[in-house]
């Protein structure tokens, strides 16, 4: 059974003395949690909030080389992504699947310069890109995956194929060019797992969100939110991964640090569109598409919803942010040129979300040419701390594996194993969605539906979470057309960390992000939650309306959004 609350707490009062503090439960917190622990070190990772709840949250759910970055020519940057991309390929193939992607084209040569001004450190707006830059570009992308190749090469189309295959794209195409990178199905469940796989490593690392390190006296204090507890904590070295909130950590665990600002914010904001007809015009491929301003938007079918995206908007204050209705309007008519003869409208938003980018300083100009390159910076003091600065999604193991090196360095320990190497959580022994789906209905009788919802939701964890929902009370469906079940939200509530019906609902679940969550379900995942964490009815009561505020200022899922799709659903069943 998982390390819970109360045991990570007594582990620390026990022993204070970690040989590392990580300070931030993202992508890159966790990934160096997971590192160091494989590595036998005894980590303790504090988390502010839920784990993978800030920017971590809000990728574009794309796992991929960076076309784009060849303008910049960040040719190392574009190098260690595509080789972080086919890792998680292998490493994670129950949540990182191939993800076909094709760029429209108008122009034959237009765009040239922006590789050259790239080079030469221009930081203003790119030209519109024609068939030859990219042409070239996807050349060196197929060229630098060469060795141990997953996907296909690239390949183009000629105008008249083009629309054969995508009938509904704008007139006026040249041709087209088609590519394969990936995509990511429930980015704050891998996080997860890397955190169930550091505890597994039996090192006796502990991660506790809801918590803060402070400082007092001199020595470091962990405060855990939840209980009002105090521990005194002992480090050999902080790793500073808060992201957006990095400089903020930086001056307020180690006062008198003047030093300049280390991040730049950018803000991106996603919509995730119930619209049938562009699902379908999309024809399983995701467009990576120019808008007006020479910005790259994207748009893919996702978990039986679109995908739509995104915004870059450099933001002075770090801070919780939503997508507000100009970037609405913007993503929206950028698929209304992309699809000209669909409708789309804001009606058909079942979700929206927005987060900050922590991208390494810089004063350019067009947001689009700040790097996406990661580094990592060691600043003294009586406990060294190693800032994380930078990164993406794709190269989180990467930037883990880069700062654990300087951990372990620096505290005289050798690296054990390459952790590019090691399958992450239920992608360990995953046969593949098929397979696995097939043996669980022999095992257990159960559907195909809810066969494949557990294989896609845990790889090969699946058996287990059935296991576990075989012999509970009841293992009744949430609703009838959902294949999540009862016994599976207790499952979730044991063994992920859960503190909050939020955590469930946003976070170890997709039913938020996919438009199904209403207000009968939420009640329901909440009576769940308070039968199991022991909740008073008032709690229950904060908890649910905590999570319908959330959704309201931070989502674009209003509460009469929940009210209609529960008038909406109660007809379906009745019909």
């Amino acid at each position: 059974m998982p390390m819970q609350r109360g045991q990570a707490l007594d582990h620390i009062r026990a022993d204070a003395a970690f040989d590392a503090v990580v300070i931030g439960g993202g992508i890159n917190g966790l990934g160096v949690y997971r590192d160091l622990s494989l590595q036998g070190l005894r980590v303790l990772l504090v988390e502010k909030n839920d784990f993978c709840s800030g920017c971590s949250a809000a990728p574009s759910r794309m796992i991929h080389g960076g076309l784009r970055y060849l303008e910049n020519g960040e040719f190392a940057l574009v190098r260690e992504s595509l080789s972080e991309r086919d890792a998680l390929l292998r490493n994670a193939p129950h949540l990182v699947r191939p993800l076909p992607t094709t760029v429209p084209i108008v122009p034959l040569v237009s765009g040239m310069w922006n590789a050259a001004a790239g080079f030469l450190g221009r930081t203003g707006r790119p030209t519109r890109r024609g068939a030859l830059p990219i042409k070239l570009g996807l050349s060196l992308y197929d060229f630098v995956s060469r060795k141990g190749r997953r996907l296909p090469r690239h390949r183009f189309n000629s105008a008249r194929r083009t629309r054969q295959l995508w009938p509904d794209l704008f007139p006026g195409l040249t041709c087209s060019a088609t590519y394969h990178d990936a995509w990511i199905s429930y980015p704050e469940r891998l996080g997860i797992e890397l955190l169930q796989d550091a505890e597994r490593a039996g090192s006796g690392s502990v991660a506790l969100n809801y918590a803060e390190l402070t400082q007092k006296g001199g020595s470091f204090v962990l405060l855990d939110h939840e209980s009002d507890t105090c521990l005194p904590v002992s480090p050999k070295v902080v790793v500073n991964a808060a992201g957006a909130w990095l400089d903020e950590v930086r001056r307020s665990l180690f006062p008198g640090e003047n030093a300049p600002p280390l991040v730049t914010g950018t803000k991106g904001s996603h919509l995730i569109l119930d619209n049938p007809a562009l699902a379908r015009a999309l024809g399983g491929h995701m467009m990576f598409f120019e808008n007006v301003d020479g910005r790259v938007c994207i748009v893919f079918p996702y978990l039986g919803k679109v995908l739509a995206g995104s915004t870059d908007i450099r933001v002075s204050k770090v801070t919780r942010t939503r997508c507000e209705p100009e970037e609405r309007d913007y993503i929206l008519d950028s698929l209304r040129r992309l699809f000209p003869a669909i409708p789309v409208d804001p009606g058909q938003i079942v979700f929206s979300y927005s987060g900050i980018r922590p991208l390494p300083a810089s004063d350019a100009d067009f947001t689009g040419r700040i790097s996406r390159d990661h580094d990592v910076l060691r600043v003294d003091g009586p406990v060294p701390q190693f800032c994380m600065i930078g990164g993406k999604w794709t190269t989180f193991r990467a930037f883990a594996a880069q700062a654990s090196d300087l951990v372990l360095a620096e505290i005289g320990e050798r690296r054990r194993l390459d952790t590019g190497t090691v399958p992450i959580g239920g992608g360990a022994g995953f046969p593949g969605q098929a397979e696995l789906a097939r043996s669980l209905q022999d095992r257990f009788g159960i559907s195909t539906d809810r066969a494949e919802h557990l294989v896609d939701l845990y790889g090969s964890r699946a058996e287990q979470v059935m296991t576990h929902c075989a012999v509970a009370k009841t293992d009744a469906p949430l609703a009838r057309d959902l294949a999540m079940t009862e016994a599976e939200i207790v499952w979730l509530i044991r063994t992920e960390r859960v503190v909050h019906l939020a955590d469930i609902v946003l976070r170890r679940t997709p039913l938020a992000i996919t438009g199904r969550i209403d207000r009968a379900l939420l009640q329901g995942i909440a009576a769940i939650a308070a039968a199991e964490l022991g909740w008073s009815d008032d709690r229950t009561r904060r908890e649910c309306n905590a999570v319908t505020a959330e959704l309201s200022e931070f989502h674009g899922v209003s509460p009469q959004h929940l009210d209609t799709r529960n008038k909406n659903r109660s007809r379906t069943e009745c019909a």
